[in-house]
């Protein structure tokens, strides 16, 4: 099965990285429209992405500052039971992300759009958390 994996260091401390890829709130401001949910093993969260997109996670790793992932158990058929996660190291000038989005079923066209996708909402988040930057939910891609 192949995998999305991204590297990237991010000039913040590991505990506020860790909020921004597992608290809702913080979701909103890089990935999702709307979600919710608490950052906690076992947890539900619901991931909102617009119309049709209505998507849903389980929590499968829930270490603060170290480690975070979501199990996709609503969403569409190449993503259902894929792992979405961030492992965090403290690095000289913040935080070293390692990003995976594992267990897709085929590399298709969804699997290479995401892989794209997921690059630009990275980068996203890390403007987000170095600079303060918004960008509004229907630009992201765009970015």
């Amino acid at each position: 099965m192949p995998d999305i994996l991204q590297e990237f260091p991010i000039a913040a401390d590991t505990a506020r990285v860790y909020q921004a890829v597992s608290e809702p709130r913080q979701l909103d401001e890089w990935w999702t429209l709307g979600s919710a949910g608490t950052p906690a093993m076992g947890a539900e969260y619901d991931l909102d992405f617009g119309p049709g997109y209505r998507w849903g996670a389980v929590v499968t790793k829930a270490d603060p500052g170290a480690a975070f992932e979501l199990r996709m158990t609503r969403a569409d058929p190449d993503w259902l039971g894929t792992l979405v996660g961030f492992e965090l190291e403290p690095a000289e000038i913040g935080t070293l992300v390692r990003f995976y989005h594992r267990g897709w079923p085929e590399t298709n066209t969804h699997y290479r759009v995401s892989c794209h996708c997921w690059a630009l909402y990275l980068r996203i988040m890390r403007r987000h958390l170095e600079h303060g930057e918004s960008v509004p939910y229907d630009q992201r891609l765009a970015v």
